[in-house]
């Protein structure tokens, strides 16, 4: 996979919509992550059952730091999760 190649992103409305009520992440913040340096890409092995899915870990235009799942669906970034990094994330994104 080739995420310079993808053609931008595909939003489902629940998936919007829980984002911003249970972690007040709005959705062009999520874009954000993915224009902004650096990213830590990883594969979310555990949640690829049905479809491949990744992880991103990156910050947003306010420094917001992010973590992000997603699958490629139709040549484009699907976010399925939104989220704030935990103490763990944090550390191993600020060591990259």
């Amino acid at each position: 996979m080739k995420f310079k190649d993808l053609a931008g992103f595909d939003w489902n409305k629940a998936n919007k919509q829980k984002n911003l009520v249970k972690h007040k992440v709005y959705y062009k913040e999520c874009e954000e992550v993915f224009f902004n340096k650096p990213l830590i890409f990883f594969q979310d092995e555990k949640h690829s059952l049905k479809e491949k899915r990744y992880g991103v870990f990156g910050q947003t235009n306010n420094k917001r730091l992010l973590t992000i799942i997603f699958t490629i669906r139709n040549n484009k970034v699907r976010a399925i999760s939104a989220r704030d990094q935990n103490k763990k994330e944090r550390k191993q994104y600020e060591q990259n």
